[in-house]
């Protein structure tokens, strides 16, 4: 099993997320105060909050990402196009994109890799998360969506939205080996259903690449506690 070194190196894999609809401006500022408290990847938040973001984050190295379409991902391309490109200019980092699922049932490949990978045009060299809803796919649709993403240029594939009822771990492992197989060169996020750090240390060690969380927080924090602030004294060994 893959072994967390420290809190730290926990955090360096975790998408801290912060996506409630009805989050105020104080509330997303305590979020991004308790972002700062450790050395996570990035933070995932509603495209509102980027440029408070940008000016709360801006002594840190903390990545932010946004999400467009979210969480349906039923908008026309061209106005994913233009919401990605609003995104980037106001400062967000990464583009987390929800798929649209009825081209997926509708075996519409090609227009959703194209509709990818103008996406990725627009927003160049910034990172593209396709966010694919995996509980709602059968297996042979997570390797076509995946595949499609991959020659797209898409960075990652994303596992869910965190709308919908998570996976179970079993679930997610089978998602993160298909997507590994088909899609090889693409990196896996994890989202869903992670609360504590002996699954997202479970979820790594199955091969993902970053878990995303809202409790992201709390799962470093618990790490830190059990591992790193519990001190246990031995007790004397009496000899007879």
């Amino acid at each position: 099993m893959y072994r967390i070194k420290n809190s730290s190196e926990l955090a360096s894999y975790i998408e801290y997320a912060n996506l409630n609809n009805l989050a105020t401006k104080e509330e997303m500022k305590e979020f991004l105060e308790n972002a700062k408290k450790f050395d996570f990847y990035g933070i995932t938040i509603n495209p509102s909050f980027i440029k408070l973001a940008k000016e709360e984050l801006k002594d840190t190295n903390l990545k932010i990402s946004t999400v467009i379409s979210f969480p349906l991902g039923f908008d026309l391309t061209k106005s994913k196009i233009e919401q990605a490109k609003i995104a980037v200019d106001e400062g967000a980092d990464e583009i987390g994109t929800v798929i649209n699922i009825s081209q997926v049932k509708n075996s519409e490949y090609e227009a959703l890799e194209n509709e990818i990978r103008a996406i990725k045009e627009v927003i160049g060299e910034k990172v593209l998360k396709v966010i694919i809803e995996s509980k709602a796919l059968h297996d042979n649709e997570i390797v076509k969506v995946s595949q499609a993403s991959e020659r797209a240029g898409a960075d990652y594939i994303e596992t869910s939205t965190g709308f919908v009822s998570p996976n179970t771990i079993y679930e997610d492992v089978n998602v993160i080996n298909l997507i590994q197989k088909y899609a090889p060169k693409t990196k896996i996020k994890l989202t869903g259903g992670v609360r504590l750090y002996k699954i997202a240390n479970q979820l790594l060690t199955a091969g993902a690449d970053l878990i995303g969380s809202n409790e992201g927080y709390q799962i470093v924090d618990d790490y830190r506690n059990l591992r790193e602030n519990t001190k246990v004294t031995p007790k004397p060994i009496k000899f007879d």
